[in-house]
């Protein structure tokens, strides 16, 4: 399994029109294609008493793919690309160009 983080900042007035873009038509939008091999995928925020008020708001989306194949399958050929429609990028302040990605190297589940 392959975990897929990329991460953007918006300016503070910017934040909640761009997550409500990200969560209403952008991460709906990915679903609907239909990605074979795309498990999840989330949406975070980080909090903001942990940033500098004037600075920015900080955003997450985690996705989790079966393997390499169905990530680049995501992004149309190279698996480290950020995908960041154009509406996205004019809300956006910085976001990261290449996304994060690490293997499941094992799961402990908590004791009952």
């Amino acid at each position: 399994m392959i975990l897929r983080l990329w991460r953007g900042e918006t300016a503070p007035d910017r934040t909640e029109p761009y997550r409500r873009l990200l969560t209403e038509e952008i991460a709906p939008a990915i679903l609907d294609r239909g990605v074979p091999g795309l498990r999840e995928l989330g949406v975070w925020g980080r909090d903001p008493r942990e940033l500098d008020p004037a600075a920015a708001g900080e955003t997450l989306t985690v996705m989790t793919f079966d393997d390499w194949a169905a990530v680049a399958a995501f992004t149309g050929g190279d698996p480290s690309a950020s995908v960041v429609p154009p509406a996205a990028r004019r809300l956006l302040s910085r976001f990261d160009q290449h996304s994060r990605h690490y293997q499941r190297l094992a799961t402990f589940p908590p004791p009952r």
